[in-house]
């Protein structure tokens, strides 16, 4: 699934192709997307100009004349920029056609993605404005965490994973933050003393920061708007390794289940 450095990955790779373009047709292949792709949508793209491109959590917001196009890639999701003449294969559901003569192809095996529309502030939709703050933003700090957790019993892992505590820490980002952090993805997230907050919001930082870098992880069909894949599984610590030697200790990698997902972690290195 297309996490927060996959979704800012596609935006950066979007947006140089997209900006200032005047969308000339939509095609809408299938609508029966997560929720309907809203019927009149055609109309109100047409001849509308694409004003900026920018991500909140996981959602791609392109901000037009009169309103915002909400974009996801759900589960297996990918956006690519292609010539206008490109034939569509059978998982192309949506294409934004510019008067250029390129167009923005949606593929979305599962039909799990968003295409969706917002006149007004866009921050108000209901899928956004009830979602914690960006973990790359300064308002994501230790003091922000350390609240967040305490009196908490929940595992420190599916707190950080909570896009009301913060967005965009997916499974894979939240292992590997907590291996960084040094911190056990099964401790209590009360337990969590200001420090160690102030460590784990530096590590999921740095944990993101270097995912984008290299373009995001690639599971599954996920690839980048120029159809390349990410980089950034050939450096995971604890992810998918279990078994393996720890890459800082030499000790077994160990594997549990927590909320219905695969935790990583190292039992020397983390506590």
């Amino acid at each position: 699934m297309p996490e927060l450095p996959e979704v800012e990955t596609t935006l950066r790779g979007l947006a140089p192709h997209l900006s200032g373009q005047r969308i000339a047709q939509v095609i809408v292949r299938n609508p029966q997307l997560r929720w309907p792709v809203p019927e009149q949508l055609p109309a109100i793209l047409r001849g509308q100009t694409i004003l900026a491109l920018r991500r909140r959590a996981k959602y791609l917001l392109l901000a037009c004349d009169s309103g915002t196009l909400i974009l996801h890639l759900g589960m297996s999701g990918s956006l690519r920029v292609l010539p206008e003449n490109t034939p569509p294969e059978k998982h192309d559901h949506f294409d934004l056609v510019f008067s250029n003569g390129t167009l923005m192809r949606l593929r979305d095996p599962r039909r799990f993605g968003a295409v969706l529309w917002h006149t007004g502030d866009i921050a108000l939709h209901p899928l956004l404005t009830r979602l914690g703050p960006e973990p790359l933003n300064d308002e994501f700090d230790s003091g922000h965490l350390y609240h967040a957790t305490r009196r908490r019993s929940a595992p420190i892992k599916l707190v950080i994973m909570d896009s009301h505590v913060v967005v965009g820490v997916g499974n894979i980002y939240a292992n590997e933050a907590l291996f960084r952090a040094g911190i056990r993805p099964q401790l209590a997230a009360g337990k969590l003393s200001l420090a160690r907050s102030g460590k784990l919001v530096q590590s999921i930082r740095e944990t993101l920061t270097e995912s984008i870098a290299l373009g995001g992880s690639t599971l599954r069909d996920f690839v980048h708007s120029d159809g390349k894949p990410g980089y950034f599984q050939q450096h995971y610590w604890v992810y998918g390794r279990t078994g393996e030697p720890c890459r800082q200790c030499g000790n077994t990698i160990k594997q549990i289940k927590q909320g219905q997902r695969s935790s990583f972690y190292c039992p020397s290195c983390q506590k």
